[in-house]
């Protein structure tokens, strides 16, 4: 089973500003927890996002038209700054790594959400994309 466990954007970590040197200490933390999942083998991948403005969302319409829109993008508490990919045997197991995440915006209000992904398993056999029972 694999889990994203998502570290949302704050106002602050949305402008893109360096980090300085008072959040060492939060870098080393979420190390040493990315370098306890590698060494659980659990680990598949975790990295930190840059910021809205230098991305883009692009929209489908029915008529088959595609838009793209620069960013930044406003809305804040809807944006993801970071993630931590893990593959584990259970929920449970899932849940007890996320509990363990390190706070990753100390001194601040701030969330992880944490989703489970799709597996081919999780579908019907012959492609037809039905979920299974």
């Amino acid at each position: 089973m694999r889990f994203m466990i998502q570290v949302r954007a704050t106002v602050s970590s949305s402008r893109g500003e360096p980090p300085g040197p008072e959040l060492k200490p939060l870098f080393e933390e979420m190390g040493a927890f990315h370098e306890e999942l590698a060494r659980a083998g659990v680990l598949l991948d975790a990295a930190g996002l840059r910021p809205s403005r230098q991305g883009w969302r692009q929209s489908y319409h029915p008529d088959g038209r595609r838009e793209i829109v620069d960013g930044p993008f406003a809305e804040t508490k809807e944006l993801i700054a970071g993630y931590t990919l893990i593959q584990v045997r259970s929920v449970e197991e899932a849940q007890a790594w996320a509990a363990r995440f390190p706070s990753p915006f100390p001194g601040q209000v701030c969330e992880i959400e944490v989703r489970q992904l799709y597996e081919e398993a999780d579908f019907a056999p012959g492609g037809d994309m039905a979920l299974a029972d």
